[in-house]
């Protein structure tokens, strides 16, 4: 075993999950907040802290001394495991996302994978799993409900989701995340080819599908992080609270910070795929490949952009769920099964088409 590696893994893993996403996560409730105070003309959490800010330790402390509370007829093994099962999927799912370029001439990524998209699909699909066992595990109808809601509606949007990035994959030919960056920093953004080998006729004509596949891949994400106006599992004008009925304290918290952590890693991957990830518009700071040395501010400069994008991605997710008013069950399903499978379909065609024939 290489311990210099293990050592240097361990550092990206702490560094990234419980000093980069972890307060990421308590702070994107308190622009929730404060977000959704000023769109509805409120004044939100002022009161702890400077405007507010130390409002998520508050409420932490307030999650820890809570008396935690588990019902006499639930199935307790079951119960226990489903908040844990809801967390650790989107916080695994950071490990293969290229935060930076290079920094001290290590790849800002805990784990350089060929297959970056399929493993971030397969363990976020894994975090359905704890929301249908809260679910069952509760021993009561209506969490019960919100567990299978859940079930069907990240069936439904998962093919939709993956079909969306297909046309992404055939143009960059690799499911490299730090690849498809570096060939965006090179040769213009995903929704934006305004330079290198994007600036072409073929370039602008694949920016359309690109399009459906950025609106098709984000509204999907609004769906399997259960964000509004698709957060029918825990909707509580008919379900009371959903899946998480029965839970309170820390427990009940672990559901909370899963569906934000889902929400901030959603974000990056969409920034990384559509949005240049680390990169700088028109090329500017862009190393000349993925393994050439890279000046210490720039690498600097690189993580700041990218978790500059997420946070500007995190505050569009906020503004969407305080804009639009939930769906019905139904028309959830018809958007995903009888529109966005279609047309995503349709957009895999029509990518190939462009790549065919025009040169």
């Amino acid at each position: 075993m290489d311990w210099l590696t293990l050592a240097i893994s361990t550092v990206k893993i702490i560094g990234l999950v419980f000093l980069v996403i972890l307060p990421m996560v308590a702070y994107a409730v308190w622009a929730e907040r404060r977000v959704s105070a000023m769109i509805q003309d409120r004044v939100g959490p002022n009161r702890v802290g400077w405007a507010g800010l130390l409002q998520p330790m508050a409420d932490g402390l307030k999650f820890i001394l809570k008396e935690d509370f588990t019902p006499d007829h639930v199935r307790k093994f079951y119960y226990w495991l489903a908040p844990a099962l809801t967390m650790i999927p989107s916080l695994l799912t950071c490990a293969v996302l290229p935060f930076g370029s290079r920094l001290f001439g290590e790849k800002m990524v805990i784990a350089d994978l060929d297959v970056g998209p399929l493993f971030v699909f397969a363990i976020a699909s894994l975090s359905v799993y704890g929301i249908v066992l809260a679910g069952w595990a509760s021993n009561s109808k209506y969490p019960f409900f919100g567990g299978v809601r859940s079930t069907s509606q990240m069936i439904s949007y998962e093919i939709s989701l993956g079909l969306s990035i297909v046309p992404l994959l055939m143009i960059f030919g690799t499911l490299n995340l730090g690849e498809i960056v570096q060939f965006q920093a090179e040769n213009g953004w995903t929704l934006l080819p305004l330079w290198g080998e994007g600036l072409s006729l073929k370039g602008f004509l694949l920016a359309v599908p690109m399009f459906i596949s950025f609106v098709i891949f984000t509204t999907s994400i609004f769906a399997e992080t259960n964000r509004l106006p698709f957060d029918l599992p825990e909707c509580e004008t008919e379900l009371v609270a959903g899946y998480h009925t029965e839970y309170s304290s820390m427990k009940f918290a672990l559901f909370f910070l899963g569906e934000y952590a889902a929400m901030i890693i959603g974000s990056g991957l969409a920034v990384t795929l559509f949005l240049g990830g680390w990169s700088l518009p028109f090329g500017w700071l862009t190393p000349e490949s993925t393994t050439s040395e890279v000046p210490f501010w720039h690498g600097l400069v690189h993580i700041g952009v990218f978790f500059g994008k997420v946070i500007a991605f995190i505050l569009f997710f906020i503004w969407i769920r305080w804009s639009l008013p939930r769906f019905r069950y139904d028309q959830l399903m018809r958007l995903g099964w009888v529109f966005f499978f279609e047309i995503a379909v349709f957009n895999v065609v029509l990518t190939a088409l462009i790549m065919m024939f025009v040169p």
